[in-house]
């Protein structure tokens, strides 16, 4: 199972589970029928509309029609990636998506240019070299990946214990919550704090410190806490325990 550590805005480094060859074939698969049964339905819609597309005298219908399922086909990926957080439809269903290695947000320069090597990688070999590469390199980056500094992230890692067992999980009969706002908690913050803890427990330094630190006073905000607690490792700790035991 790969994985990627990735720095936030903040400078927070985050460990991530890699997109999987697997998932994202699956999510491109979905794509596919997706993008497939749109364009066969705006050409049922397109002959409805105009019975005598594709007859003499019709020709500007028929390449209007044809222009934009050409259009539809070639830019779904990259309108979706780019105005949708990275994510495709496919994407979406799999909970993978696009990210840059620099922990930056995506720009369209991104984008395209994972776009223009889809031909290479993709369509011109069946996919057959975003395979090999996906599987092959350390970031499972395919050629479009490499050439635009973007991999492919699982937004939901399957490796979703560890933290010792996110602090051996009791059950709600036998354990009393000290912050029971935590269940309001969204998941994606306290799966941060569970890396946030990881990466300080494994690497003790200033700067995994520091991240324990922005962690502590973002939890504290959301729990509208008058003053962030001053062990904030434990505070941490607990906060998730309490969270994996009210929601489980």
């Amino acid at each position: 199972m790969q994985t990627i550590e990735i720095n936030t805005a903040q400078n927070v480094p985050i460990v991530y589970e890699l997109g999987g060859l697997r998932d994202r074939l699956l999510a491109y698969l979905i794509d596919m029928i997706t993008l497939m049964g749109t364009l066969w339905l705006l050409t049922i819609l397109f002959t409805l509309a105009i019975p005598t597309l594709g007859q003499t005298g019709s020709e500007v219908g028929l390449y209007s029609l044809i222009i934009l399922l050409i259009l539809i086909f070639f830019f779904y990926t990259p309108a979706m990636e780019l105005f949708n957080n990275g994510q495709s439809l496919g994407k979406m269903a799999f909970k993978i998506k696009v990210v840059r290695l620099d922990g930056g947000e995506l720009t369209s320069t991104d984008i395209l240019t994972r776009w223009m090597f889809r031909m290479l990688d993709i369509y011109f070999c069946a996919g057959s070299v975003a395979a090999m590469l996906v599987s092959s390199t350390e970031k499972g980056q395919r050629l479009g990946d490499l050439m635009g500094n973007t991999t492919v992230i699982r937004l939901q890692p399957r490796m979703s214990m560890a933290l010792s067992d996110v602090l051996k999980i009791q059950s709600i009969a036998d354990y009393t919550p000290l912050y029971p706002d935590a269940r309001n908690i969204h998941e994606d913050d306290m799966l941060v704090i569970k890396n946030v803890l990881e990466r300080q427990q494994k690497f003790p330094n200033p700067a995994h410190g520091q991240a324990v630190s922005l962690a502590a006073t973002r939890i504290a905000g959301l729990l509208k806490l008058d003053a962030v607690p001053k062990n904030k490792i434990v505070f941490l700790k607990t906060v998730l325990k309490d969270y994996v035991v009210m929601t489980r």
